[in-house]
């Protein structure tokens, strides 16, 4: 009896330095799981028990209990009772976790959008393609790198795959429970979206890139000869830790902060523009606050990504989640189908022209694509690149939109490709070299 009652002392000892040791990352936890819930039910329509055993059942999250409120169009999620988190959804700003200073009556205003369709087929509509075959293109060898990619579906977990050359669609795959209608959260593509606001603006003459960041806080230090050039290439100087396997700048700014555009704003400068290059996903959704300073009112804000770009070629699937103060998270909150997801990319493959209408000026391709100095030429403008050979059976010329659990938009201009794969796995796990080869080189120039 005394040895057993020194193994249950010793055990809950254990259990509460474990819970001391870990109690901060409880509200990483459940938020992560709250906000997970939420987007997942009321954005893209999936199901809760779905989100339960797949999307949450990751380490740590999956100690979270989530449930949802269909009333209310909320998710609530805690750790053991601990810490517990709640997610409530906006009509058109999507799911956000809230505090106890949320006011729902505060903040009503919701981007205007244009739905409507040209009645094209796919690209420049939702209309189905008529089906085209291409001579210089080995379909076998295309159908088995696309099954590549959704082999071993445990580990690799891809969701969704499609390839477009020349505008047609040679290849289409889902696996179970998604379809074509299913929303993906892109992650830090949304990034990349981010950055073609920017590009949108500098090709209407409203901004160039070169400007220096109207900040009135920089203006006294070092951090006043920081552009909006630097905040796209991450080449800024300013202090941030991306850690997402603790509590790091990154994971504070996503399930603490109500206002997530001050963040990166705040943070002191650890080296001159230029002299390093590290990746932020604080200097996004500063970049996303920027944007305001561009328009009259929240309203106009708002609009924008949607006017300009998003609804103008037709991806209407899309939303991108917004703060509790109504900013955009660009770093991390983009919602769109997968083949809305692909029309992205290809109008970066058609340099900007869309069905005939300029979205954006040819050379910021080119831009968005130039390797920044720091980077091994693996880093754009809020674009990732294969300039140095990092995929050595893909052309070097390919650039791409690549968000947290192996989310992507590849452009590949050589093959006149696009390849969109989403998923719960990551490269290495997921072979992005064999993938993409063997798609490549099904396609005989």
């Amino acid at each position: 009896m005394k040895n057993l009652k020194r193994v249950l002392l010793v055990l809950l000892v254990v259990l509460i330095v474990a819970v001391v040791y870990n109690y901060p990352k409880l509200n990483m936890i459940s938020g992560y799981a709250a906000k997970n819930m939420a987007s997942n039910v009321y954005v893209a329509n999936r199901k809760a028990q779905d989100v339960n055993k797949v999307d949450n059942n990751v380490p740590l999250i999956k100690l979270a209990n989530s449930k949802i409120n269909k009333s209310t169009k909320s998710a609530t999620s805690s750790v053991y009772g601990l810490m517990s988190r709640k997610a409530v959804y906006r009509d058109g700003l999507g799911a956000v976790l809230i505090n106890n200073d949320y006011d729902p009556t505060k903040f009503i205003l919701q981007p205007k959008r244009d739905f409507t369709k040209t009645g094209l087929p796919f690209p420049y509509g939702n209309k189905d393609q008529k089906d085209t075959v291409f001579n210089n293109v080995d379909y076998t060898k295309l159908s088995k790198a696309v099954d590549l990619g959704f082999s071993n579906p445990d580990i690799q977990k891809t969701r969704s795959t499609i390839v477009i050359y020349k505008d047609q669609i040679i290849a289409e795959q889902y696996a179970g429970g998604f379809t074509k209608d299913t929303k993906i959260l892109g992650w830090s593509m949304t990034k990349s979206i981010v950055s073609t606001l920017y590009g949108i603006l500098q090709c209407n003459g409203k901004l160039n890139v070169n400007q220096l960041a109207p900040i009135k806080e920089w203006q006294n230090d070092d951090r006043k000869n920081i552009t909006y050039n630097h905040l796209l290439r991450m080449q800024s100087g300013l202090e941030w830790d991306e850690n997402y396997t603790e509590i790091s700048d990154a994971t504070k700014m996503l399930f603490l902060e109500a206002d997530m555009t001050l963040v990166q704003q705040k943070k002191e400068a650890i080296a001159k523009p230029t002299e390093i290059w590290n990746y932020s996903s604080g200097t996004s959704n500063l970049l996303s606050g920027l944007l305001k300073k561009n328009f009259k009112s929240h309203q106009e804000y708002l609009d924008f990504p949607y006017a300009s770009l998003i609804d103008k070629i037709g991806m209407h699937s899309m939303l991108i989640e917004a703060d509790m103060e109504g900013n955009y998270v660009g770093s991390s909150y983009g919602w769109a189908t997968t083949r809305d997801w692909a029309k992205f990319g290809l109008l970066y493959l058609h340099k900007g022209n869309w069905n005939g209408e300029r979205i954006f000026d040819a050379n910021w391709v080119d831009y968005v694509s130039k390797p920044t100095i720091h980077s091994n030429g693996t880093y754009g403008a809020h674009f990732w690149l294969n300039a140095e050979g990092r995929f050595p059976d893909v052309p070097k010329d390919m650039y791409y939109a690549s968000g947290y659990q192996g989310q992507y938009v590849f452009v590949i201009p050589s093959k006149n490709l696009v390849v969109v794969r989403t998923g719960l796995a990551t490269y290495p796990i997921f072979d992005l070299n064999g993938f993409l080869g063997g798609i490549t080189s099904a396609i005989k120039n």
